[in-house]
């Protein structure tokens, strides 16, 4: 029969005699956790860096709308150019005030103005049909 052997030291169970203050277990928590903490801290940080309000994609998003302002803002530059451009000829331009006068049914001296006027199409006729 095997008998069981005996440890010749019994288990001991260590305590500590003086108790910890709250304090010092509160600072071996932060000792023994403090890479957990650091790594929680980095991620969050990248986080943030990333999709916070001045993130990375936050300037993305800010530098697409510059350039679509940017762009709007060159077409209107074009748009007032032509405008001023027209502005310009209308003060000065003999053929374009002539144009624009004649667009206005007006003509020059001696001139004789016809005005036509198209006939209104008969909604009830539709359209014509043609006979064989």
């Amino acid at each position: 029969m095997d008998h069981p052997v005996k440890n010749s030291e019994p288990d001991r169970v260590t305590l500590d005699a003086s108790p910890q203050s709250f304090v010092e277990q509160l600072r071996a928590f932060f000792r023994r956790n403090a890479l957990w903490f650091l790594v929680a801290a980095f991620a969050w940080l990248l986080i943030q860096d990333i999709f916070g309000t001045h993130g990375v994609l936050a300037m993305h998003r800010s530098q697409v709308e510059l350039q679509k302002v940017q762009g709007e803002i060159k077409q209107l530059d074009d748009d007032n150019k032509k405008l001023q451009d027209n502005v310009k000829n209308l003060e000065s331009d003999p053929a374009t005030i002539e144009s624009l006068a004649r667009k206005m049914g007006l003509g020059r001296r001696g001139d004789l103005v016809f005005e036509t006027k198209q006939k209104p199409a008969d909604p009830q006729s539709g359209p014509a049909k043609k006979t064989r």
